[in-house]
């Protein structure tokens, strides 16, 4: 009870009648807002932050990854060279990752690009080889095996391995034998091939060490040991140059024997 020496007050508090919190749905008014029961909002036009107009989000199933392949046919052999860097972007994801691979005791394959692609073309390549290997009882040759990976690149034409490859060894003859791949399957036999994101540093000095272009003196036979020292002054010079390329160089010498 209220005690005598404080006033009292007395206050009545008024409630409003029944209204429903919300209405059953909102009806969209001609100034570009909502209106309900509880009042109206006044929206803004919507933008996605890039643009107002209309825009798509773009995927690639591709990534390049990088990386320089080398080849180099002398008399009695062939030299097939690449570095170990594997990138995307501007991260450096390997410095140890190998783009030789060898198919048989007497050929090698280099392949610079996207590295799924060019572990899913091993593979394929593998097992082609294996295959002849069992019906034939011998090893493919290194004609007939460049042919077989011109194929096997032509076979997907309408969605390509993302590889940029270059196949070298020692043909029936014992003579060095190289050859340049496009995406697709082209092919040729050449004395020096390089591809991937170093190719246009290379090749310039390849076609005037290695094949003589635009010179005036006595063209002669290199030994195998002098074209490895000009494999790594190539692939110092490229490394300057080019971010994708760098780290280390493999470089395999095959020879008859």
């Amino acid at each position: 009870s209220p005690s005598a020496d404080l006033p009292y007050f007395s206050t009545m508090i008024e409630f409003p009648t029944s209204k429903p919190f919300r209405s059953s749905g909102p009806s969209v008014i001609p100034q570009g807002g909502i209106s309900n029961s509880e009042g109206s909002v006044v929206l803004g036009k919507i933008d996605h932050g890039v643009t107002e107009n209309p825009y798509e989000r773009r995927f690639s199933p591709y990534d390049f990854n990088g990386g320089t392949c080398v080849a180099i046919a002398g008399k009695d052999y062939a030299v097939i060279a690449a570095d170990t860097r594997l990138s995307s972007g501007y991260e450096i994801l390997s410095r140890n990752m190998s783009k030789l691979h060898k198919l048989t005791d007497k050929c090698i394959l280099g392949s610079a690009g996207c590295k799924t692609d060019v572990d899913q073309l091993r593979s394929v390549l593998d097992i082609k080889m294996k295959v002849y290997q069992h019906n034939h009882q011998k090893t493919m040759s290194t004609p007939a095996a460049a042919q077989m990976l011109g194929n096997q690149l032509y076979y997907k034409r309408f969605f390509p391995y993302y590889a940029f490859n270059v196949f070298g060894g020692i043909d029936e003859e014992g003579k060095g034998a190289i050859y340049s791949y496009d995406a697709i399957g082209s092919f040729e036999r050449t004395s020096v091939t390089a591809t991937g994101s170093g190719q246009a540093y290379i090749i310039p000095l390849l076609d005037n060490v290695i094949t003589h272009r635009n010179r005036t003196d006595a063209k002669r036979d290199l030994p195998k040991e002098e074209v490895v020292e000009l494999v790594k002054d190539a692939f110092i010079s490229c490394g300057e140059r080019d971010i994708y390329t760098g780290d280390q160089v493999e470089i395999a010498v095959i020879t008859k024997d």
